[in-house]
């Protein structure tokens, strides 16, 4: 089942634009995600901006998100890691709820804004495979970044390896 939800912090806010990912015609592969806050983004810096919104999916399933193809000329943002990947068992981790967050960088010499209301960029659902020998076990433990794990480096699949870590 693949499902957008607010999370839970959203009703307790005040103030803000909060609208449910949508496509804008039949045609369109994107869900449309929306600013729900003015949101300064500083020239040469990474700024993030929760959404409010999470993503419900099943295993197999991944919610990748795209810049708006004006933003880079139009705002002087970028994806810095071209395209944000959102797993599945990302959704209602106990660390931040699952709460998508868009990753911008301003490439402008000036500060850009994005005001409330505007779109900030596009997720598309898509459905991945597994490779045969492939034996994962582990479980997400928290929100954003937290695969990042000294574990994997001790994994025997590295050690073995002539893979030079930096």
């Amino acid at each position: 089942m693949r499902n957008f939800e607010f999370v839970k912090r959203i009703n307790e806010e005040k103030e803000g634009y909060f609208r449910l990912p949508e496509r804008a015609t039949i045609g369109s592969a994107g869900y449309d995600f929306y600013n729900p806050k003015k949101v300064v983004c500083k020239s040469h810096e990474i700024t993030m901006i929760p959404t409010g919104i999470k993503a419900q999916m099943d295993n197999g399933d991944v919610l990748l998100l795209f810049n708006r193809s004006s933003n880079p000329k139009k705002k002087g943002l970028i994806i810095p890691n071209s395209v944000g990947v959102i797993d599945s068992d990302y959704y209602n981790n106990e660390e931040n709820e699952g709460e998508i967050a868009f990753a911008f960088y301003n490439i402008n010499d000036t500060d850009t804004i994005i005001e409330q209301g505007e779109k900030l960029g596009q997720g598309i659902f898509m459905d991945f495979h597994i490779a045969k020998n492939d034996n994962t076990t582990e479980k997400r433990k928290g929100g954003f970044g937290s695969t990042d794990s000294t574990s994997i480096l001790n994994s025997n699949s590295i050690l073995n390896s002539n893979i030079t870590l930096c």
